[in-house]
């Protein structure tokens, strides 16, 4: 058979189309899992509820429903599961443990088919009142920062799943201008930076943010000297923070004077820089009102906070080069006291716990603008505080 130059130069080119078309799908990232489990942590004190709450999630139409009580335990108001999949940890949230004054913190074994969670143990959480948790990046230490003593706690993650002895413990020490609700240090929110060398916690009762040294050899901390911390205006009281995707940028919302305060982070020195302060609430608004959670959109153009009075989502656009916040939209939840919510996976949904209607209320992100309208999904939980996802097998 004779090949003409025209069709050897019509085979090398469709060679070419093949490769270069076989090389941008190897760079494709992987298809992000469709379903997932959800946790629900809830307050069992005073309510009808009986610990943590599974669910399944469609994250293409956002559905969830209910697989029922996952584990019965007190007070398990906020989660944090392991990188792995295999674990989810909880933070009990008393005044009492093992005949101490303070919480508790309890690792579970996650079943993955059922959603099922089985005790592997507890331990106290070195202080009264544990109010939030978190992992570091490598998932081999548990962080938790404990209200009611203004104490914040190291465990490590062994093999097997459970807690051990803790490493690392500080008390935090000071007061502020609220004499209700700044007599003393409340530890409120804890984390590592996204290099995992430094820890952070916002503590509302002294208006401040404290930067540690984070050990990754023994899960000990000690003070980021000279820069240990930033202080925020008086009566602010910060409750929980958000860093950036980028790393570059972190996002205070303060409980008190319901702000939200922009930071520009220098990793190397791991330092925070003031960049703007900016109310979550609409100029006309005159009520009560505290802050709740804050959460930066993972495509990091939007940042999200909760609006606990005003019973609202209030939505920021954000600056990519300067970090700076602009008002975009005030979204009611439907619902009362929105103590926490979480953007799922994908981006695509925005999940409200509105911990004083018992539900949780589902809606959908406009990813051009970052609003919310409503999905009309709305799920009954008893008192939820906090939730999680993890893909399903």
């Amino acid at each position: 058979m004779k090949i003409t130059r025209r069709l050897l130069a019509f085979a090398l080119v469709f060679a070419s189309l093949v490769c270069l078309f076989a090389a941008a799908r190897a760079q494709e990232k992987p298809a992000a899992p469709r379903r997932y489990l959800v946790y629900v942590g809830t307050y069992t004190t005073k309510t009808n509820s009986k610990g943590i709450y599974a669910y399944s999630y469609d994250a293409g139409t956002g559905k969830l429903k209910a697989m029922g009580v996952a584990a019965e335990t007190a007070d398990p108001s906020f989660l944090a599961v392991h990188p792995s999949g295999k674990y989810l940890y909880a933070v009990n949230e008393v005044g009492e443990f093992s005949g101490e004054k303070s919480g508790a913190v309890s690792a579970f074994s996650i079943d993955r088919r059922t959603g099922k969670l089985k005790l592997l143990n507890q331990v106290a959480s070195r202080g009264a009142g544990p109010c939030h948790i978190s992992l570091d990046k490598t998932g081999n230490y548990i962080l938790v920062a404990n209200y009611d003593s203004g104490t914040v706690a190291v465990f490590p993650v062994q093999k097997d799943g459970q807690l051990g002895k803790y490493t690392g413990f500080a008390k935090h020490s000071g007061s502020s201008a609220n004499k209700e609700r700044q007599e003393g240090p409340h530890a409120h929110w804890i984390a590592t930076s996204p290099d995992n060398r430094f820890l952070l916690a916002a503590d509302l009762g002294i208006d401040r943010i404290l930067i540690s040294k984070f050990h990754l050899a023994d899960g000990a901390f000690t003070p980021n000297k000279p820069n240990a911390g930033v202080k925020l205006k008086p009566g602010a009281g910060p409750r929980h923070a958000a860093f950036h995707p980028g790393g570059k940028f972190f996002y205070v919302t303060s409980e008190l004077n319901s702000t939200v305060t922009v930071y520009s982070y220098d990793a190397k020195g791991g330092t925070l820089h003031e960049l703007q302060v900016v109310s979550t609430l609409p100029k006309d608004f005159s009520g009560e009102n505290d802050t709740a959670e804050i959460a930066v959109h993972p495509s990091g153009k939007f940042l999200y906070v909760s609006n606990r009075g005003r019973d609202s989502i209030a939505v920021f656009a954000i600056d990519p080069l300067k970090g700076k916040l602009t008002p975009v939209a005030d979204i009611a939840t439907q619902g009362k006291t929105p103590r926490n919510f979480v953007i799922d996976p994908t981006g695509r949904y925005l999940l409200a716990a509105n911990q004083r209607s018992n539900d949780i209320v589902v809606f959908k992100i406009d990813p051009a603008t970052g609003a919310l309208t409503l999905t009309g999904q709305v799920i009954d939980v008893p008192a939820p505080v906090d939730i999680v996802f993890l893909p399903a097998e």
